[in-house]
């Protein structure tokens, strides 16, 4: 009778979820080694087979930025005050890199990790918050170059000053990432039944670009074309944009307003993103 009450005394048990909305951190810092695995291949593994390896961190945002530079500022003529055009862009783009490299990592979760998932158990989360991770320090090594080419511009006169509010830019990140998280599980669990949101969320990227202020000010719009500016004003990445480029350049301005509705934006994102994935999670294996 002992031997079978001490054999039943499980070390874990795996029981279906019960609670609609659930993060269990607690969870996820018992398998915070997976995680940190899961980082670690999205970091290293990657690049490991490719002759420049972590060099292409660096080359798309530099080629990116002087693309810009020439068609936005040279041809089509967008001024940027006192700072120089391609440090503008620069910018904007490494900013904006980070949160589309999040939003393409974690929209594929349940299609890319299929083959893990049916077959071991661990918080699904964990998938996604690696791709989070690693892109920051992705985001790292190309906020260094950005860095560099600020001293660069300093050093050759341009009239480069910094504010206060730098300090609050790893905030700004973390909203972004959050962003990028909470979007990307609601897509992924979308995914999961409609194939072709796959196909769009390339496309989808690309104009969503062109809506969030990254090759231009904020003003810029609300001037030359008013009638629209109210999409931009609606996109709560312009206002992560704008606000990284006050902070890393003194340009442009902080809208309060703009950043509160982008921290409630976020939040429902990323509730709504949790809500689908815990729900998507527990059948998605029948439908991918």
């Amino acid at each position: 009778m002992n031997n079978t009450n001490k054999s039943n005394n499980w070390l874990f048990e795996i029981t279906p979820k019960n609670k609609f909305f659930s993060l269990n951190l607690k969870e996820v810092w018992q398998y915070r080694d997976l995680l940190f695995l899961f980082v670690k291949r999205d970091v290293i593994t990657v690049y490991k087979q490719t002759v420049l390896g972590p060099l292409w961190y660096l080359i798309q945002p530099l080629f990116t930025s002087v693309t810009f530079t020439i068609i936005f500022n040279n041809v089509a003529g967008i001024n940027t005050g006192n700072v120089p055009p391609f440090l503008f862009n620069l910018a904007g783009i490494t900013v904006w890199n980070y949160f589309t490299a999040c939003l393409n990592g974690t929209s594929d979760t349940f299609k890319a990790n299929a083959s893990i998932f049916g077959k071991v158990y661990f918080p699904r989360i964990i998938t996604p918050l690696s791709v989070v991770i690693s892109n920051l320090i992705k985001f790292g090594i190309q906020f260094l170059i950005f860095i560099a080419f600020y001293i660069f511009y300093y050093f050759k006169g341009s009239d480069l000053t910094l504010n206060i509010s730098l300090l609050f830019f790893p905030i700004l990140i973390a909203v972004m990432g959050i962003l990028g998280l909470g979007l990307g599980m609601l897509i992924s669990s979308m995914v999961t039944k409609y194939r072709d949101f796959s196909y769009l969320i390339t496309f989808g990227i690309q104009l969503l670009m062109y809506l969030s202020a990254v090759m231009y000010p904020m003003e810029l719009i609300k001037q030359k074309m008013p009638e629209y500016a109210w999409i931009v004003a609606y996109n709560p990445l312009a206002y992560i944009i704008e606000t990284s480029r006050y902070m890393l350049l003194n340009i442009g301005e902080i809208s309060f307003s703009g950043l509160t509705y982008t921290l409630i934006f976020t939040i429902a994102a990323f509730i709504i993103g949790l809500l689908v994935f815990n729900k998507t999670e527990k059948s998605f294996i029948d439908t991918v």
